[in-house]
């Protein structure tokens, strides 16, 4: 395993880090750090202004084959853009499931027409997508979707029934992936489709959630006899369950491991924080925890860049995806832990708001939205039976009847 940077890629960083650092300083530096865990819901007009301004630069999809408009950057170069990316403050992107789930997995599993109707859209940040896949009874058991679709007599258009919840950004995407089963009498993994639809229609209802932290940025979406064409099912109807996997490898990629930097940022802040209330010097405990934390951190950079390197090699796809499993137990945990010592450092200040109203400060809404780590992206409890099943080859978990 070589995890060194050749001078191509070290040429690559200064590039980034220069136009980064160029376009922030101008127009667009006062969108500088808006957006984030917790925060999506702030300024999306102007992030999304900013990614089309990324577009017309080719900084969007970089990691797609140049045939499908991107990049074709080598693993270890989106490592760096999106390192850079983060490492600049710049605001976070407003088209992250269609730009690093949906295009790949069209480029992977979708039919030439629909990579031509869906991939320059998504690169240009014409398009936004929402994700279709947790229900009320279908959350971390993915396999028990009861969202049902089924095509029209004359066959052309699919008509979709059901309810999805946490869909993030439903409320401003134009369109949504979803997981329905279209085979009548169907279970588990069985008679699945991907399909593709539209969320501007009249058998499509979005009701916000609110969170913790004061924004909705996911959603309840209701289908009511929705409708979509008939050849937007991405790969075989009734075999969606091996497309909605490969998507969800996608997930954990090389944009998970820049929320490193993010983290640092984000630790720096609560021992300047700490500093400020004289933590440091006097209570040990807390110093300790601090520190421990940051060590932490850089084995958690290691362990994600090694996870890359064993899937560059095609060495973790024996192992059944066990690198990105670990990846998200360690880096879930490690920001809950976070969140916990930033309230301890603030003490009874942390009980309260700022103002009259609901106004969170940074150290009370890493707190608050940390409490999700451990669950959205597959819970630590999925995390563990994939571990122990897939890689350990332990025996399955036995299921309810």
């Amino acid at each position: 395993m070589d995890l060194r940077y050749s001078d191509a890629d070290l040429a690559f960083r200064a590039e980034i880090r220069g136009w980064l650092a160029e376009q922030l300083s101008g127009e667009w530096g006062e969108l500088r750090g808006l957006g984030g865990p917790g925060r999506d819901h702030e300024a999306i007009d102007e992030r999304l202004a900013w990614n089309r301004h990324l577009a017309e630069h080719g900084w969007t999809c970089v990691g797609w084959p140049t045939e499908h408009g991107g990049r074709g950057l080598s693993l270890w170069q989106q490592v760096i853009f999106h390192e850079e990316y983060a490492r600049a403050d710049a605001p976070h992107g407003v088209n992250h499931l269609g730009e690093t789930l949906l295009g790949p997995t069209l480029i992977a599993f979708g039919t030439a027409e629909q990579q031509a109707r869906f991939l320059p859209r998504i690169r240009a940040v014409e398009e936004l997508w929402a994700q279709g896949y947790s229900e009320p009874d279908a959350g971390s058991d993915l396999a028990n979707v009861q969202t049902r679709a089924r095509l029209t007599e004359d066959g052309r258009r699919w008509v979709v029934d059901g309810q999805k919840v946490w869909t993030s950004n439903a409320h401003f995407s134009q369109w949504v992936f979803v997981l329905a089963r279209t085979e009548p009498g169907s279970q588990r993994h069985q008679g699945l489709s991907f399909l593709l639809v539209p969320l501007d229609q009249d058998g499509v209802e979005v009701r916000p959630i609110e969170q913790l932290t004061g924004g909705s940025e996911f959603n309840e979406v209701f289908f009511t006899g929705a409708t979509t064409d008939a050849d937007l099912v991405v790969g075989e109807p009734g075999r969606g369950w091996g497309v909605a996997m490969g998507l969800l490898g996608f997930e954990r990629g090389v944009s998970t491991l820049a929320q490193t930097v993010d983290y640092a940022r984000e630790l720096d802040a609560v021992v300047a924080l700490a500093r400020e209330h004289h933590v440091l010097d006097e209570q040990p405990v807390l110093r300790d925890r601090l520190a421990g934390l940051k060590v932490e951190l850089e084995v958690i950079r290691a362990q994600g860049l090694r996870g890359l390197s064993a899937v560059a090699g095609g060495e973790d796809s024996a192992a059944g995806g066990g690198a990105g499993s670990i990846f998200k137990l360690v880096w879930a945990n490690w920001h809950q832990r976070l969140g916990e010592v930033a309230m301890q450092v603030m003490g009874q200040a942390g009980l309260q708001t700022r103002g009259d109203d609901y106004d969170l400060d940074e150290f009370q809404r890493l707190f608050l939205f940390s409490r999700a780590d451990t669950i959205y992206g597959g819970s630590d409890e999925v995390q563990k039976n994939i571990l122990a099943e897939r890689v350990l080859g332990l025996p399955r978990e036995p299921k309810g009847t």
